[in-house]
């Protein structure tokens, strides 16, 4: 099975991933939890949630709008936010919306290339899992993950901005 980084009250570990990433062109396994693309997703998804017998994730690219799954969020176990290049930042507008605009309770995955450097900016945005490119550890991840202690705008991951721990 193979292994993601999740981060579980502030700390990174590894965790198994049930998930299987379905291509476009691939026959959905009879059983097991898929991952599946945005356009597969509004073609079949309808039927596989109906089934109630695994989990659904969907992938969306950069870009692709996570408007489009406003409806079925509740219903989704995860939703992977593709990274094609490290410097390509729309999957962190994403994550965000997912999390403070439609309250998303499920598993934010960034895929593609990850790398550990981006992982205080993915954590702030709301992401919550990570297939990284670099080979990086969990320990590796987390450390990186509370790099600054100090944070000066408000996010996703709702720590106490600077001004506001002045103040008190």
């Amino acid at each position: 099975m193979p292994k993601l980084i999740e981060l579980v009250e502030g700390e990174a570990r590894w965790a198994d991933d049930a998930f299987v990433s379905v291509a476009d062109e691939d026959a959905i396994p009879e059983s097991g939890d898929v991952i599946l693309s945005l356009a597969r997703f509004q073609a079949e998804g309808d039927a596989l949630l109906a089934s109630n017998s695994r989990r659904v994730g969907v992938r969306i690219e950069p870009d692709q709008e996570v408007e489009a799954l406003a409806y079925d969020l509740p219903r989704l176990a995860v939703v992977a936010l593709a990274f094609p290049k490290y410097r390509d930042g729309r999957a962190y507008t994403s994550a965000r919306l997912l999390r403070e605009r439609f309250g998303y309770q499920g598993q934010v995955r960034a895929v593609g290339d990850v790398l550990r450097e981006q992982a205080g900016f993915m954590v702030r945005c709301g992401f919550d899992a990570f297939e990284p490119a670099d080979g990086a550890t969990p320990e590796a991840w987390s450390k990186a993950a509370q790099r600054f202690r100090h944070v000066y705008q408000r996010a996703a991951d709702a720590r106490t901005v600077a001004f506001e721990e002045r103040a008190s």
